[in-house]
């Protein structure tokens, strides 16, 4: 059960839900780099739990504890390795749950792959729970393209039926803040409240809602990527669909441009300041052929409904092979897209610094 991602930046993510601890070991990193551990704690606690009553009620601090390849808050060259420690568990919420799978949990797949011996308390190592090392180490990528100055942002753009604006043409860091600041990530406060109103509205009903999540890089140049299998959109859409809940990934206009005409999806080429070449639009979501083209880069993350509900569901018993009721007991949220919203920024972070580090351009002036 491997979960590793990068090339020349790497990151392996482990632990269960339910054990001692979750962590992640992030090789490649530059010694010599500042990393401000208040600044990244402030970052992780936009997706710890028990913030909000829009999310679960489970208690953890997040606070990672640098056990490597972190000095003095600068990077030592070695691979850098966090753990954080898991304080409020409730395993016996999940106890029985590999003989009668939740619907739409990993509980049925993990079983046929693994065997009966999976450790699926709070999901274990499938849980939202390993989105906190994934915090980890993207809040640290977050910092140090910041110093390149390219900037990371997301926000929620629909929960259920209710939307919040997309991002203008050219987000600024300064909105990034402003949004990040928000119980809600959302650009407009009266979509936050509409948004707030469907989710607590499937909680009453034991129910859960799903969302989607616009993410933007400013600040990367032109060239960056490959073509075919390596490109931007291909590396940071095996990336995103590692998050848990992750159902559907676009760039720029997405699936909304296979209902256009070309002389409307097309992104008219015009100049910018200081010699640079802009679009007038950016339908393209700042990528064509798998390169950058200097615009920026804008994915969409559509996020599922939480599975673990309260109401009555029907699921198999494994071991008899008979239809049974089951009703799912603990703490989850009602809708996991808030608390994704830093988790999608950390992994479009990680990536970008990843394929920001190979650099290369071929044939440039």
């Amino acid at each position: 059960m491997s979960s590793e991602l990068g090339k020349l930046l790497k990151m392996q993510v482990f632990g269960q839900s339910h054990g001692k601890a979750v962590g992640v070991v992030v090789d490649g990193l530059p010694a010599g780099l500042k990393i401000d551990e208040e600044e990244l704690y402030k970052f992780m606690s936009r997706r710890k739990p028990g913030t909000s009553r829009l999310s679960t009620q489970r208690k953890e601090d997040d606070r990672p504890v640098f056990l490597s390849g972190l000095v003095d808050g600068v990077t030592a060259g070695s691979p850098l390795c966090a753990v954080i420690e898991n304080t409020d568990t409730r395993s016996g919420d999940y106890a029985g749950l590999t003989d009668l799978p939740r619907p739409s949990h990993a509980d049925y797949t993990a079983r046929m792959r693994y065997g009966i011996d999976v450790d699926m308390r709070g999901s274990g190592h499938f849980s939202g729970r390993l989105t906190a090392p994934l915090c980890v180490a993207g809040g640290i990528a977050k910092q140090i393209l910041e110093k390149e100055n390219i900037y990371v942002g997301a926000h929620l753009l629909s929960v259920g039926n209710a939307s919040d604006e997309p991002f203008p043409l050219l987000p600024t860091a300064g909105l990034f803040r402003e949004i990040a600041a928000k119980s809600l990530p959302v650009i407009s406060d009266g979509a936050g409240a509409r948004m707030a109103a469907q989710i607590e509205a499937a909680r009453a009903e034991a129910d859960s809602v799903g969302g989607v999540i616009e993410c933007a890089v400013t600040g990367l140049p032109a060239g960056l990527g490959s073509p075919m299998f390596d490109g931007m959109e291909n590396r940071l859409a095996a990336a995103l669909f590692g998050i848990p809940a992750v159902k559907g990934v676009e760039f720029g206009a997405g699936f909304a441009a296979a209902k256009m005409r070309g002389s409307e999806h097309n992104d008219p080429y015009i100049p910018g300041e200081n010699g640079r070449i802009l679009t007038s639009k950016n339908d393209a979501g700042g990528i064509v052929g798998g390169i950058t083209t200097g615009m920026p880069v804008v994915v969409k993350c559509a996020m599922k409904p939480t599975p673990s509900i309260g109401k009555p569901q029907r699921s198999v018993r494994l071991s008899t092979k008979e239809p049974e009721e089951l009703i799912i007991k603990g703490r989850h949220d009602p809708c996991v897209a808030i608390r994704a919203v830093p988790v999608v920024e950390a992994v479009t972070a990680f990536t970008v610094l990843d394929i920001f580090m190979e650099g290369k351009t071929y044939g440039n002036d």
